[in-house]
């Protein structure tokens, strides 16, 4: 019987331009409801802003130009669990580079943390010190996106998928910042990695008590915001999560066969979930969102990436798994939920705990330059406590062809 592989494939992104025409066709064929001209945001999608966003996704927006940005950026594909892993990965050219996995959450793309890796990999080219450089991996969670749909996949499984994705990459210590799905992920790495993980850092840490105005501290202003956003949360945004908890299936039809269906229930989510005011484009260019929306639609991975949802409801409020593993947060002041360091330190590992000025649930994609500066701050922190080995890079690795190092 023959070993699995492990190989590791460099990737180049490519849509078949038949798929890029399909998708044109649908768009100029959608069929439009009548819309109230006074119905707004708190409808959902006001349509005559659907209709806007759809027609520049048919005729001027340039997916040919969005591969070209995003193959700039080495990728790989890689065996795991009976799924081809897709990831980024580029080395720095310092020597001693952190190793750092970045990992997206629902409903976004690996490809939104691309505006962070140069100054990740290459510091001293962007206001930081050499030892603050890393080597970054920037993986798809299975059946989100580029690594194609992928059925009974939970973020059990995922983590225990990208522990085998750095091990393969020859990293003997690392650190993981993820937000939304991928802290879920980064924290089980936690609970089943913990000889290699530096430590995390996270936007929250989701799961477990969920503060009311009778459990808060309504003095405190961080206690007293997290309990609004619970409320606005549970009782106008949170019904996406309660039809893809339950019956993803029927969603996930409607969404993988209409174009307009998926652009407006995932701009739904970016405008919802960010720090706009009004309308996403405040925060989020179109061609970006059009990327990351897609991206979805040409590897139809919505249905599979809702079905996290559904694989999940049984651990919904319960008490997470005490981890050991070093924990730094990165507050955002508009995310959906407001983190509470006394509710997170109760089962967690917590050295390090700072509220970003802005950005909401998409950290990296809405402040990238922030998100860089606090990464190399709280890196710098998890790495003061870490009693592991000192060099986080397999010897055997600094040879490695597939992953070249960034240009000095």
């Amino acid at each position: 019987m023959n070993a699995p592989s492990t190989a590791v494939t460099p990737f180049t992104l490519h849509v078949p331009h038949a798929s890029l025409a399909a998708l044109t066709t649908r768009l100029e064929q959608t069929h439009w409801p009548v819309e109230d001209a006074g119905t707004g945001w708190d409808h959902g999608v006001p349509v005559d802003y659907a209709k806007e966003l759809a027609a520049y996704w048919a005729t001027e927006f340039d997916w040919r130009a969005q591969e070209r940005r995003i193959n700039a950026t080495p990728q790989f594909t890689t065996p795991i669990d009976g799924h081809d892993v897709h990831f980024f990965h580029v080395r720095s050219a310092h020597d001693g580079a952190t190793p750092l996995l970045l990992l997206h959450g629902w409903p976004g793309a690996p490809t939104e943390f691309l505006p962070m890796v140069d100054a990740l990999v290459d510091p001293t080219a962007h206001g930081g010190a050499a030892e603050d450089a890393f080597d970054v991996v920037i993986a798809t969670i299975p059946g989100f996106g580029i690594s194609g749909p992928a059925i009974g996949w939970n973020t059990d499984r995922a983590a225990a998928a990208m522990v085998t994705l750095m091990a393969r990459l020859g990293y003997q210590r690392y650190a993981v910042h993820g937000y939304d799905t991928g802290a879920l992920i980064a924290r089980t790495m936690g609970l089943i990695d913990r000889d290699h993980l530096i430590g995390l850092h996270l936007t929250d840490v989701l799961g477990g008590e969920e503060l009311t105005y009778e459990t808060a501290d309504l003095s405190d202003p961080r206690e007293a915001r997290a309990v609004e956003r619970s409320m606005r949360y549970q009782y106008e945004l949170g019904g996406y999560a309660i039809v893809q908890s339950t019956r993803p299936q029927s969603l996930g039809l409607a969404l993988t066969d209409s174009p307009v269906g998926l652009l407006t229930w995932l701009v739904e989510r970016f405008r919802d979930w960010s720090a706009a005011s009004d309308g996403p484009d405040e925060v989020f260019t179109r061609d970006d969102m059009l990327t990351t929306v897609s991206i979805y639609w040409h590897f139809a991975t919505i249905w599979s990436s809702m079905r996290y949802y559904k694989e999940a409801t049984s651990e919904w409020g319960a008490e997470p798994e005490t981890s050991t593993t070093p924990l730094a947060i990165a507050a955002m002041p508009h995310d959906l939920s407001g983190a509470v360091p006394r509710i997170i330190e109760k089962t967690n590992n917590l050295l390090r705990w700072e509220e970003l000025p802005a950005g909401g649930h998409f950290a990296g994609w809405e402040q990238p330059d922030l998100m860089v500066r606090d990464l190399r701050a709280a890196v710098r922190v998890l790495r003061a406590h870490d009693d592991g080995p000192g060099d986080a890079r397999d010897a055997s690795d600094t040879a490695d062809p597939v992953s070249p190092a960034a240009p000095r």
